[in-house]
């Protein structure tokens, strides 16, 4: 290939498109140098180690960083050709751009504004459906994240938590819940533990999960936060033995004020808060006995499913006090599901699970990635090892010490 008399007459030609120009002839220049080895001698040379022949040439779209290339692939007469050095089979765009069509959406870009992305950046045409077809690369990190083996164990605290999600199936539209769970490891950094999507969020699929999460290394939790499921309260106490469990703070306030009258709804919730702004456990119990007797006489259904729940909403006070407001306050678990919700709702309809766990997982991963190169710890380590001690094991005369101090 004379280089210099073709990029003399590119340079004449002043083509806007040189750099796309340069990459098709460079590329099709080592497709054609490679079908002469395959064919034993030279285009149009006559030789007795000749061992095949051209047979003209097939188009094939390659999607670049610099638009849409058409390459003209040599085909043979005997067998098949393919350049699998620079194309995939059923693959015609180049990785590196696979991988924004992939970053894009992951960040919650629709489908339909994406085939709109690619073509300001050169690329003719890219339907939705390849869209999601190039979006499938993110599988393989998915899987690799949920299988993951959990080596941070212990794991003192876990929240679990489930979103609902339409999906199609069998030809229908289907609510499908994706459960999930968050912990604090050893080392005091917040954790996405897994993830998986089941038909109907019951007993029998919390069991399930939470299985997988103790066989992948899930172990010393003390203490399990999560909504009142009954059957994901029955999974925790069947999978994680010795772990107390937390009502969540949010769900609790939720299920509480629908027994109170809209109007009055912002005045019960400010003083159902103030149960948790207290310096001590003491002080916790006491203003929660003020706050069930002060509902009694307006609300008795309220009063009567607070002082009901009391033991497990405040399960959080058998911990050390530094932990207390990130065990009853689940905002960032709050934020993380508001999070998901922003991604999911673009997609509005999944159409199958693969793509619920496709998107889903891309997101905790991404997630679990930033709490892990976080620069402050979200407990100390310190502190962490006071909730790992079993007060069992404490003597009596530390204990005193410790509450007289």
């Amino acid at each position: 290939m004379d280089v210099t008399g073709w990029l003399r007459k590119q340079l004449e030609a002043a083509s806007p498109d040189l750099l796309r120009a340069m990459v098709k002839d460079m590329a099709e220049a080592l497709m054609g140098a490679e079908a002469d080895v395959v064919c034993g001698a030279s285009y149009g040379e006559r030789s007795l180690e000749r061992v095949n022949r051209r047979n003209g040439y097939r188009e094939r779209d390659w999607d670049t960083r610099v638009g849409s290339i058409e390459l003209a692939v040599p085909k043979l007469r005997e067998g098949s050709y393919f350049p699998d050095w620079l194309l995939q089979p059923r693959r015609r765009a180049e990785q590196a751009f696979v991988s924004v069509i992939a970053d894009a959406y992951l960040a919650g870009v629709s489908t339909r504004r994406v085939e709109k992305l690619v073509q300001q950046l050169g690329v003719e045409r890219m339907s939705k459906s390849q869209v999601s077809r190039l979006a499938k690369s993110l599988d393989e990190i998915v899987e690799d994240f949920r299988s993951r083996p959990l080596d941070g164990a212990p794991f003192p605290y876990v929240t679990f938590d489930a979103l609902v999600v339409k999906c199609r199936e069998g030809g229908r539209t289907v609510n499908v819940c994706v459960v999930h769970a968050v912990g604090v490891n050893k080392d005091g950094f917040r954790e996405s533990l897994g993830l998986d999507v089941v038909t109907a969020e019951d007993g029998a699929a919390w069991l399930a999960f939470l299985r997988s999460l103790v066989a992948r290394g899930l172990s010393g939790v003390r203490l399990a936060t999560s909504d009142a499921h009954p059957g994901l309260v029955d999974a925790i106490a069947a999978t994680l033995p010795g772990a107390a469990w937390q009502r969540c703070r949010t769900h609790a306030m939720r299920n509480l004020l629908t027994r109170v009258p809209k109007s009055a709804q912002s005045f019960v919730a400010t003083m159902v808060r103030t149960i948790f702004a207290q310096p001590d456990a003491e002080m916790v119990g006491e203003q929660h006995r003020r706050i069930v007797d002060h509902l009694a006489t307006r609300f008795p259904e309220a009063a009567a499913l607070l002082e009901e729940a009391a033991p497990d909403l405040l399960a959080f006070t058998s911990f050390p006090k530094e932990h207390w407001r990130q065990l009853w306050s689940n905002n960032s678990l709050e934020r993380l599901n508001k999070e998901i919700r922003r991604r999911t709702d673009v997609v509005g309809i999944f159409p199958d699970r693969a793509s619920v766990i496709r998107l889903v997982g891309a997101v905790l991963a991404e997630q679990n990635d930033e709490w892990a190169v976080a620069s402050r710890r979200y407990m100390s380590v310190e502190s962490l090892a006071k909730a790992l001690t079993d007060p069992a094991d404490v003597p009596e005369e530390v204990i005193a010490i410790e509450a007289a101090a």
